[in-house]
């Protein structure tokens, strides 16, 4: 299931949805399932409702980006009606899910399988309970480790995302997921990160910048983490110019595309205009033609010819361009949710 519409259907479905939307954070990163599959025969059977539970989302998936398409034209269907044709699709895999988990409640894989249904639900309280128990049921799992901490990062204490994570990264060293979640927490929580690790607030930025640069290496053609990366340093104070500098040109070399280059010129037009480089800033800017970028570019230009000319600034209060929250609503770098 993409994370758009993992996001749209757990929204729909949960009680409470602006909590829902604002919970995607992790939800992009980490929600690993089963990844322990065997031939023996549990594994087999859990297999099959995993399959089941994926045709269910092929077909949620279609609804959506058709009740999309007709809503623009007029014509969608009601919120309340496709909310409820969406339970109904699911509940089967509801059923199997839970009818294998009473006839096997001490198989932690599918405790694992069935948290990542209820967390694509919407329903993290569900979640966190068979999470919970996959970990009592087996504790050398890494992603149930990770997921914990994502609920963690979300509800508190923020102290037990720290320690979950760091179990997570201990069990698997080499899932980039792992080191992006935990850098996020620690970029976000910095008062706590200070005083769980002992460390001054640039000491805290070292350390979620070094997790950062962790997940980097570990998938280093990872258009949307080096993003992330270089959004992470406007955060940052005193600003860090060659370190951010470097971040955005390892993104722009990165870059699939022309609408993608034109997203990482807008951020070194930025710190350009922040450094008082005024001629190369405007260089980027004039570089950025797609129409998508005409508010962000039009925000940042606006930034730029303050600095550059302080005696014309208006009074009006500066539009700051979206700082990373990774933890509630991550952003890349044009300033739309990176989950989409």
């Amino acid at each position: 299931m993409t994370n758009l519409l993992i996001g749209a259907i757990g929204a729909l479905l949960a009680t409470n949805q602006p909590a829902a939307l604002s919970n995607l954070v992790t939800q992009t990163t980490g929600v690993t399932v089963t990844a322990m599959a065997t031939n023996s025969p549990l594994a087999m059977e859990l297999h099959k409702i995993e399959e089941q539970d994926d045709a269910a989302a092929a077909d949620v998936d279609e609804w959506i980006i058709q009740n999309d398409k007709f809503a623009k034209e007029g014509a969608g269907i009601p919120k309340a009606d496709l909310n409820r044709r969406i339970r109904d699709r699911f509940e089967a895999s509801r059923t199997a899910y839970k009818d294998f988990i009473r006839r096997h409640p001490d198989y932690a894989p599918a405790r694992v399988a069935y948290a990542s249904f209820l967390h694509d639900m919407g329903d993290e309280d569900g979640e966190f309970e068979q999470l919970q128990k996959a970990r009592d049921l087996d504790p050398t799992i890494p992603s149930v480790w990770n997921n914990l901490g994502n609920y963690y990062g979300e509800y508190s204490p923020i102290t037990n995302a720290f320690a979950c994570y760091e179990k997570a990264i201990q069990l698997d060293p080499k899932e980039p997921v792992y080191y992006d979640n935990f850098a996020t927490t620690v970029y976000l929580f910095r008062k706590d990160a200070r005083e769980y690790y002992h460390l001054t607030e640039q000491q805290v930025f070292d350390k979620a910048m070094g997790l950062y640069s962790v997940a980097l290496k570990l998938d280093p053609t990872n258009f949307e983490r080096a993003t992330d990366l270089g959004m992470s340093y406007y955060g940052i104070k005193p600003f860090r110019t060659n370190d951010a500098l470097a971040a955005w040109t390892n993104a722009l070399s990165l870059a699939h595309d022309e609408i993608e280059r034109e997203g990482i010129y807008i951020h070194f037009a930025r710190v350009m205009g922040q450094i008082g480089q005024f001629e190369e800033a405007h260089k980027r800017l004039d570089a950025v033609t797609n129409q998508m970028y005409v508010d962000m570019k039009r925000r940042v230009a606006r930034s730029v010819n303050d600095k550059e000319h302080p005696e014309q600034a208006t009074n009006e209060p500066p539009q700051e361009l979206d700082l990373p929250v990774p933890a509630s609503a991550k952003t890349n770098a044009f300033g739309m949710d990176s989950r989409l």
